[in-house]
């Protein structure tokens, strides 16, 4: 599906999305325009300080608390243990991973006992 979205994206914008080049704040506001195909009340939280969590949004009287990261390599554990604490910070029921690389088999392995849910790039 997320593969589907990005060229539904491309041919509206008229061009090529270059994702690998982007800077942080700029794959956080693409992963919104994103969730916004299938979410609500989708919202980008302030630069610094967000404890974790770069997006806010809804599905179905769900809160999510997403995590967005542009890299190059496999993405460990870190976002994992930073989205779910961010999760419980802004109250919300689902943590996410997104992200444009793939995750180690520890941040998968973590993934699957604390209940966050992980997106990559084949997603």
């Amino acid at each position: 599906m997320f593969n589907v979205v990005l060229e539904e994206i491309k041919r509206e914008k008229g061009n090529i999305i270059i994702i690998d080049n982007m800077e942080g704040y700029e794959f956080e506001y693409y992963c919104a325009t994103l969730l916004k195909k299938g979410f609500v009340n989708v919202e980008v939280t302030q630069g610094s300080g967000d404890q974790g969590v770069d997006i806010l949004a809804q599905k179905d009287d769900v809160k999510y608390a997403i995590q967005c990261k542009r890299h190059s390599n496999p993405l460990g554990n870190t976002p994992v243990q930073e989205v779910n604490a961010g999760k419980i910070y802004y109250k919300c029921y689902v943590g996410v991973v997104m992200t444009n690389s793939i995750f180690t088999s520890g941040a998968i392995e973590l993934a699957e006992v604390t209940g966050v849910l992980l997106w990559d790039g084949s997603k």
